[in-house]
């Protein structure tokens, strides 16, 4: 199976979102190489920095669905190759 790096970058900006969130990188937790969440409450925002190796197909669902969600934004930058 053909898997790239990537990072996805989360602003989680409704609290209520979190538990989704969660769920969501837990369903990926096999892809998941690494993972880093930063709070910043004077901006009331949380910053989740994802590192994935992972076919395009999941990063770019996984991405797609942290987007979706209310109160998130999610960027994916990935490796060429």
């Amino acid at each position: 199976m053909d898997t790239r790096i990537s990072v996805i970058s989360i602003l989680v900006e409704a609290p209520e979102a979190a538990g989704k969130v969660n769920e969501l990188l837990h369903d990926c937790a096999q892809w998941i190489r690494g993972r880093m969440g930063l709070p910043c409450r004077e901006k009331g925002v949380n910053v989740i920095c994802v590192v994935i190796d992972a076919p395009m197909d999941v990063t770019s669902a996984l991405s797609g669905r942290l987007g979706m969600l209310q109160g998130v934004s999610a960027k994916t930058i990935s490796s060429r190759y």
